[in-house]
């Protein structure tokens, strides 16, 4: 929900510098296209622009906190909060009158009654700025998980912020530029919590306070993972988790538009579609659920399994569907589709980066507008696989003891290492020692249990870097690419308590059957067909025409002119290096073959242009 966008200098007056800011609030356009506002004072501008989900005439902001006051907290705010209707009661009880209904103002009023420390008491996906004029202060908060983006780039007497990077860079102050570190970041498939890329910018860290004030800048956590002893037996556990789902889904129904669901026909995005089925059920309302799939023309008659997709979705979405009465509406795409040039810009705009997992992403995006073409709110299934073990990397004895990111393994073996080292880039920023040096500080950050040791201990680890180093990349993929059509995805995987609960259940219980994601598969027995229970975990839907593959060589081979920005990066004698390794030869796609570092090298090329990026090696 929505996009924000702000500027605060102590030194300067801003009132004259609205234009500057409206044109930082602009960017967001697509996150917001109901409505824009600005809130200017002497020292602080804050931009918002607004998707309306809840209350759709009394949320508006920037809102403060007392209309007639300018000299009270004012906010600027992204997202959901899900217990707000509870917070809203609580704040009542303690003398607080309220004039909209709206989540956001119920957030506004808790900062008022408690401070920062507010945050800890939020459910929900958020990101926003307090500005208090009372002491001068901008506090920059973000959700415990990371699913909203928030950004920031400090000047010389205050800060620039917005929800995405292209926020920021719509202000003369701020530059595009990357240096070595930056691109290292890009390449190596390594998400680093608060690195931006952009030189001078930062990601707000997920579960921080960033506070701004005339002394300076300082952060805090208000939340992390903890490791807790597990005391439930596995039937107390299973059903605990299958009691958590449903209050988490049945919550994050709640809106004041049209709400819909991702469904892939597997695991984690069946129980969502099933959960908020039954859940509006039991509200009574008679509108069927609607749950959108995606698919490849002629993917069924095309299809070979591989390691990574042992057969095709869209059978057993159609299988869920059925199941618990949802109107199910398949996006069927072609080569034509992915490789649509306003496609591609489009999701490249969205994220502000040449980040890619090949064609998975134009797909997402063709799938987001054709739900935003019939609803404003989606759930999704997004953080179960590394929550509950879902993953390859996690049952692979090579992966788990790789001593690295156990995602790296399949990139590996998939030829993505190999491409990269093809045309010079993975020596050229010397990727096997910043890999080690990211994995290295992620590894300290684990919370340990006394007396944990062996593969529970290890698999504790490998939990803790899929859920902060590995998800937080798939979470801002799909909300940059859903938001980019105005679309709010929420993500019941990710609600703080099931977090808490699920990684400290110990890995022998979260693989009781001796399979993937053992404990959510026993939670939805009953409620799924038992042909989606027993399937094995398939990743996101990615095309197998190897026409594609063609069509992605003719546009490497394109790049090689004088001039081209990617040129800067790799030598057009190693690119062709890289299209002479036979045809057929990269792989079924996905973020870890060597058919994605294809996409890898347009992608930059398009980026640097667009964005007029300097690049400094």
């Amino acid at each position: 929900m929505c996009g924000l966008a702000g500027w605060v200098d102590f030194e300067r007056d801003l009132t004259a510098h609205t234009e500057t800011a409206s044109a930082m609030t602009g960017t967001m356009e697509c996150r917001g296209p109901d409505a824009g506002g600005l809130w200017t004072s002497t020292h602080a501008i804050l931009g918002h622009r607004r998707l309306a989900i809840i209350d759709l005439e009394g949320g508006k902001q920037p809102m403060v906190a007392d209309a007639d006051d300018h000299t009270q907290p004012v906010i600027t705010y992204t997202g959901e909060v899900y217990n707000f209707q509870e917070l809203r009661e609580e704040l009542r009880g303690l003398g607080h009158v309220f004039r909209t209904t709206s989540d956001t103002e119920v957030v506004l009023r808790a900062y008022v009654e408690w401070g920062a420390g507010f945050a800890d008491r939020l459910n929900g996906i958020y990101a926003f700025a307090i500005w208090d004029p009372r002491t001068e202060e901008l506090l920059l908060i973000r959700d415990r998980m990371g699913v909203k983006p928030l950004y920031y780039y400090p000047t010389a007497d205050g800060v620039l912020f917005g929800s995405e990077p292209k926020a920021i860079l719509a202000h003369d102050e701020a530059e595009a530029v990357v240096d070595a570190e930056g691109l290292k970041e890009i390449f190596s498939i390594v998400k680093t919590p608060g690195h931006a890329v952009y030189q001078g910018m930062y990601e707000v860290k997920p579960a921080t306070i960033v506070r701004f004030t005339r002394e300076g800048r300082s952060e805090e956590k208000y939340w992390e993972l903890e490791a807790r002893p597990h005391t439930d037996d596995l039937d107390t556990t299973i059903g605990h988790v299958r009691e958590l789902l449903e209050d988490i889904v049945e919550r994050q129904l709640v809106a004041d538009v049209t709400v819909g669901t991702l469904l892939s026909g597997g695991l984690d995005s069946s129980a969502v579609t099933a959960l908020a089925a039954k859940a509006l059920t039991k509200q009574g309302v008679e509108q069927p659920i609607r749950a959108f799939s995606v698919d490849f023309v002629g993917h069924d008659e095309r299809f070979e399994a591989n390691v990574q997709w042992a057969d095709p979705d869209t059978p057993f979405a159609v299988e869920v569907a059925e199941r618990v009465g949802a109107e199910h509406i398949i996006v069927e795409l072609d080569n034509e589709d992915i490789l649509d040039p306003e496609v591609r810009g489009t999701v490249l705009r969205a994220q502000d980066l040449p980040v890619s997992t090949g064609d998975m992403e134009y797909s997402l995006l063709i799938l987001c507008r054709a739900l935003k073409e019939q609803m404003t709110v989606a759930l999704s299934g997004e953080a179960a696989d590394e929550l509950f073990g879902g993953y390859t990397w996690f049952h692979d004895k090579e992966a788990v003891e790789s001593n690295s990111f156990p995602w790296h393994h399949p990139f590996e073996k998939a030829g993505g290492i190999g491409a990269l080292k093809t045309v010079g880039l993975w020596d050229k920023l010397e990727l096997t020692e910043y890999v080690k040096g990211r994995y290295a500080e992620a590894l300290d950050e684990v919370p340990r249990l006394d007396g944990e040791s062996g593969l529970e201990e290890r698999m504790r680890e490998v939990t803790y870097l899929n859920l902060t180093r590995w998800e937080n990349f798939l979470l801002d993929r799909k909300d940059r690419i859903s938001m980019a059509v105005s679309l709010e995805v929420r993500v019941p995987f990710t609600d703080h308590r099931l977090v808490e609960y699920v990684y400290n259940t110990p890995w022998a219980m979260k693989t009781f059957d001796g399979r993937e994601k053992s404990l959510l598969r026993a939670s939805m027995r009953g409620l799924l067909p038992d042909s989606v229970l027993d399937r094995k975990k398939n990743p996101y839907p990615s095309t197998q025409d190897r026409r594609y593959e063609l069509a992605l060589r003719e546009q490497v081979e394109a790049l090689l002119v004088e001039g081209a920005p990617v040129l800067q990066l790799v030598s057009e004698a190693d690119i062709r290096k890289l299209l002479d390794v036979p045809e057929g030869s990269y792989g079924v796609g996905g973020p870890w073959s060597a058919r994605a570092v294809l996409e890898r090298l347009i992608e930059f090329n398009t980026w640097v242009g667009t964005y007029d990026v300097r690049v400094e090696l």
